[in-house]
């Protein structure tokens, strides 16, 4: 410690343990954080906190360091100490020479004790003047990500494959001439970049990645690529751009996965036939001979399948008669074929927050994604456009299916839908084509079997349930009609646990409908199966009782008397010649209607808890959420590191759709200018498969220097989706009837570092001012106040983001070194005042806090800006401004 602080130039005063950590490098000591890369004298930053604040840097779990500080090899002797360290970044590049070039890092090695680092899993070493990768590496035996490129490196250990957990790794602009054979050991590798390198061959062991998504080789020497690349069945792309490639295997072009093969700028003169012709290949800049495609099919196959990659702040696209792909970044995937459009065309698309207003599930649907709009609406392709929309994960149970589900201006329909699920990030993705544009969602609905009946009869039964069968007779009809068939199996627990009656029983439950208005003019004939423990031997008719509900599903009449009933020894047979809902009960009571309604109302409802969570380090932040009730420990296990808060809320029965508020009371107020603020509480609608959640910030108008908050939060009901039981809407708890759950919030006693008017602080502020505009979204003093409130010691990283100098930052930290506060402040309005006039801001802003990490800041703006523009599309309606069409009348709620 006496060198260390020798080094610091703190001679006796250090010793007398009289040292403590600046401001400045106290502040950045959060969420077990530690980002000192973005000061010139960050090294000495970290010694000094590790000499003053020892106990909490050891806890550190992230940690970033510049390798061009000169202190770095006395920091470096440190970190064996940082036993919880998770990831550590020591990344060059943050200086640049007289030319503007990035200077390396001066890290050469790194101290063999690294290697005891048992819970590192991500390391960067980017930018440096490694030769040779550091032996300690290979025992760090829980890395997954590994980043060494624009080093030195010439090889890898032969022992590297000894990293058996590594998933990314990174060795791009280095002079690699060759790879070791263990590298062929690296079972559960996904991304592998190796470009920019000078490798002259690749050892058949590559072929052993079998995990390996995205492979990397562009920019190298290889003359050939060995035959065990068409081992790795996961493969997605492949980059061998800008090689010496003479030939390829044709073995390539049957890799199950792969959706991108480069081949461009190389020396192919014969390229396999089932690759040329593959519409995932690219092959420009080679000097193909007698096997060259025409120019007419290499425009079509090169520029048709054009790859664009939109980013977050970007609403449009142009497609060309050529064609393209298009992935958006909110993880939507578009393929247009060539031909698909005559004419270049601009296509508008937006993601909307789904409204029960005019989202119109059905009966037992589950709403699986947000809704995409795409533009223009209605324009017609030559050839059908490929959609994949990202959804959240569909119930398995043999008897509900996915479907992509469009809006044709009046009502909506569902399209042929195939469900993929991505092998690298496990999440689902559904697969539609269509020939025009509209809105899109994504709903899990009941299996539905349909077919066509003609005037000579035909048979339809239930791939959920085969013993559930309708047979039309010869003549039941005079035009050939469509029906559709649904089957909801009802498990006799439920049936008991919903009536508490332990000897009640049910058949599943069935839906019959028609595209026609007209009776049949022939009863048809519909076998349903005996509820479970009835067979024909046992029955007892007196309690066996036939229901007859209508495509509502409000009410339930007993039809037994009215229709033939006829038993077989498992099944149950009668006619009917109109269609509805159908259900076979087998019980005591004599009323079986009101029972059958209230089962059928619970089991289209979910069980939730709401809960409402403070975080750790900064308790004015308050994460709400409504869960379903079986997901509640999983979402509690996930937040326990970082929020602390009451135990959730008693269960409460919601549908799918339905609305509820958040009110904050008993001395805690919200920002009442949020464009989800409605008569002073948040507005939330409840969709079991997506999330119901909301990070906001909370203050008081009480003065807490003396004394700590006791507030509370409550829920409320508001408007339910159509088609309910009023009765079963009523269930409530409390004295008022809209009341489903309070939960406690206590500020704790501290000095605010905001006043009770969210203004800055006193003798800080900036003249009002708007981002954006009204149209397009805009972002408000006060929004941006509340924005300020979350960034906390990140504040450093997203001004460099948003394009703000080193010395712009080090100036902001120094005229406001004692408060964090007014650094943030500085930063964010500074920023704001000098961009006001660019109409992009706010998309820099939320790009900017994209790429620090902050997402949760990014899904705030992203919902304050579509919030304010269905505001703005709303009051120009009202005042007759804007001219609808009476296709857009029908989705006024969309736009």
């Amino acid at each position: 410690m006496q060198k260390m602080a020798e080094l610091l130039g703190l001679g006796d005063k250090c010793r007398e343990g009289a040292l403590g950590a600046p401001a400045l490098a106290g502040s950045c000591l959060a969420d077990n954080r530690l980002n000192l890369d973005v000061y010139p004298d960050g090294c000495r930053q970290f010694l000094q906190l590790f000499e003053g604040q020892r106990g909490e840097v050891v806890q550190v779990e992230f940690l970033r360091l510049s390798s061009n500080d000169r202190l770095l090899g006395t920091a470096l002797g440190i970190l064996p100490h940082l036993k919880h360290l998770k990831s550590l970044v020591l990344k060059g590049g943050h200086a640049r020479d007289e030319f503007g070039s990035c200077q390396h890092g001066s890290l050469t090695n790194l101290p063999p004790d690294i290697g005891n680092l048992r819970c590192l899993t991500h390391l960067d070493l980017s930018f440096n003047s490694l030769s040779t990768l550091p032996s300690c590496i290979l025992h760090l035996t829980s890395l997954r990500v590994l980043l060494v490129s624009h080093n030195r490196l010439v090889a890898l250990p032969e022992d590297f494959g000894s990293l058996s957990n590594l998933t990314f790794f990174s060795a791009m602009k280095n002079q690699l001439k060759d790879l070791p054979q263990s590298i062929g050991e690296l079972a559960v590798l996904q991304d592998l970049d190796l470009s920019e390198n000078a490798l002259e061959f690749l050892p058949e062991e590559v072929g052993n990645l079998h995990n390996c998504t995205e492979l990397d080789l562009s920019g190298n020497c290889l003359s050939s690529i060995p035959d065990s690349i068409a081992n790795l069945k996961s493969l997605r792309r492949l980059h061998l751009h800008s090689n010496l490639l003479v030939t390829v295997p044709a073995s390539l072009a049957s890799l199950p996965n792969l959706s991108r093969l480069d081949l461009q700028n190389n020396c192919l003169r014969a390229v396999p036939p089932e690759i040329q012709t593959s519409p995932f290949v690219h092959l420009r800049g080679n000097p193909l001979g007698e096997t060259e495609p025409s120019p007419q099919a290499d425009e079509s196959s090169a520029k048709g399948l054009q790859r664009l990659f939109l980013a977050p702040g970007e609403d449009s696209f142009t497609v060309t008669s050529e064609g393209c792909k298009v992935v958006l970044a909110c993880g939507t995937h578009f393929y247009f074929p060539p031909g698909a459009a005559s004419d270049p065309l601009r296509i508008y698309f937006r993601t909307l927050a789904p409204d029960p207003q005019w989202v119109k599930l059905r009966h037992h649907d589950v709403l699986l994604s947000r809704v995409l709009e795409l533009q223009p609406h209605g324009v017609e392709f030559q050839q059908e456009v490929q959609i994949w929309m990202p959804c959240a994960s569909p119930k398995t149970l043999h008897q509900r299916e996915v479907v992509v589900r469009t809006f044709s201006g009046q009502s909506w329909s569902d399209l042929r839908t195939r469900v993929e699920q991505k092998r690298k990030s496990k999440k689902h993705v559904a697969h539609c084509s269509v020939l025009h544009f509209s809105w899109f969602l994504v709903v899990s609905r009941l299996v539905q079997n349909e077919c066509t009946v003609p005037t000579e009869g035909t048979l339809l039964f239930s791939s959920v349930d085969p013993n559930i069968k309708v047979t039309f007779p010869a003549g039941v009809t005079e035009e050939t009609r469509s029906v559709k068939l649904q089957v909801l199996p009802v498990s006799a627990e439920e049936i008991e646990e919903i009536t508490a009656d332990a000897g009640c029983r049910a058949s599943p439950l069935l839906c019959l409908s028609q595209d026609s208005l007209l009776d049949f003019l022939r009863p048809v004939r519909i076998q349903l199966p005996l509820p479970p423990g009835v067979t024909g031997l046992n029955l007892d008719r007196s309690r066996l009782h036939l229901l007859h509900g209508d495509l509502e599903g409000q009410t339930w009449d007993d039809i037994t008397s009215q229709v033939v009933l006829e038993f077989t020894h498992l099944y149950a047979v009668f006619e009917v010649t109109h269609f509805s809902w159908y259900w076979l009960w087998y019980t005591t009571k004599t009323y079986i209607g009101g029972i059958a309604k209230k089962v059928y109302e619970r089991l289209r409802m979910y069980q939730v808890n709401f809960i409402a969570l403070q975080r750790k380090k900064d308790p004015e932040q308050v994460l709400l959420q409504c869960v379903p009730k079986h997901k509640v420990d999983p979402v509690l296990k996930k937040l326990q590191d970082r929020y602390r808060g009451p135990e959730p809320s008693d269960m409460v029965e919601m549908f799918e759709g339905e609305q509820f508020f958040a009110a904050f009371e008993r001395g805690i107020s919200i920002d009442m200018d949020r464009p989800d603020c409605v008569d002073g509480r948040l507005s939330f609608i409840f969709y079991s498969h997506l999330k119901n959640m909301k990070e906001i910030y909370v203050t008081s108008p009480v003065d807490r220097k003396g004394q700590a908050v006791k507030g509370q939060v409550s829920f409320y009901r508001g408007a339910i989706p159509e088609n309910i039981p009023e009765d079963a809407s009523r269930r409530r708890k409390g004295p008022d009837s809209l009341w489903l759950a309070t939960l406690p919030i206590k500020l704790p006693q501290l000095k605010p570092r905001w006043d009770k008017n969210s203004s800055p602080l006193n003798g800080f502020s900036f003249p009002p001012l708007n981002l954006g505009n009204a149209e397009t979204g805009y972002l408000t003093q006060a929004n941006l106040l509340s924005i300020a409130r979350r960034v906390g010691t990140d504040w450093q990283t997203i001004g460099l983001n948003l394009g703000l100098t080193y010395q712009q930052i080090e100036r902001i930290g120094y005229n406001n070194k004692e408060d964090l506060d007014k650094q943030i402040l500085d930063m964010l309005f500074s920023w704001a005042q000098q961009n006001k006039e660019d109409p992009d801001c706010v998309n820099k802003l939320i790009t900017a806090v994209k790429e620090s990490g902050r997402q949760d800041i990014a899904d705030e703006v992203e919902t304050i800006i579509e919030l304010g523009r269905q505001k703005y599309r709303e009051s120009i309606r009202r005042v007759g401004l804007e001219q609808e069409s009476s296709t857009e009348d029908s989705a006024i709620a969309m736009t």
